[in-house]
């Protein structure tokens, strides 16, 4: 990698006034290919992914249903569930809440912190089927689950539209 930082630094020779119109274009051509090869080859996807998330202040979700209801897992790890504003406003249910940084140092000479701190906001689209009145929530150790009856008489609104050839 360093000859193709050396190539990249050494300029070029103009040869003509193609050349030298071109150069401009060249130069900016050699430092994107330099940037480019600078950027880790193999970057680690899956374990980026895992990380940004991490560093988001943003809860974890996991739905699932069956055929009576919706079930809502959210993982809130040190937020006290009287922290946070579970609500529902039209066909969605919002999820809002603010994981607090506590931190008490007598003698500090460095710290690392990979937790995340700050405000949150989910929302989550709510089906047709839900029935919004009867949501109950339960708190158990950072785990807020949220169960939402479904109305067995509900329609899907759904409907196909026929294409007609013209």
């Amino acid at each position: 990698m360093a000859d193709e930082t050396l190539l990249a630094a050494r300029p070029r020779q103009q040869t003509g006034l193609s050349d030298y119109l071109r150069e401009p274009f060249s130069r900016l051509r050699g430092e994107m290919d330099r940037m480019f090869d600078e950027f880790p080859p193999r970057f680690p996807v899956a374990q980026f992914g895992t990380r940004y998330l991490a560093s988001l202040p943003m809860p974890a979700l996991e739905m699932t249903e069956t055929e009576k209801e919706y079930r809502i897992s959210v993982e809130a790890p040190g937020v006290a569930a009287s922290d946070i504003d579970l609500s529902v406003e039209k066909d969605m249910l919002v999820l809002k809440g603010e994981k607090k940084e506590e931190r008490e140092e007598k003698e500090r000479n460095y710290s690392v912190s990979e937790r995340s701190y700050g405000a949150f906001e989910r929302r989550i689209s709510l089906p047709s089927d839900a029935v919004t009145s009867k949501i109950s929530a339960t708190s158990d150790k950072g785990v807020i689950k949220i169960v939402i009856p479904r109305d067995g008489k509900a329609q899907p609104e759904k409907r196909t539209i026929e294409i007609k050839q013209s």
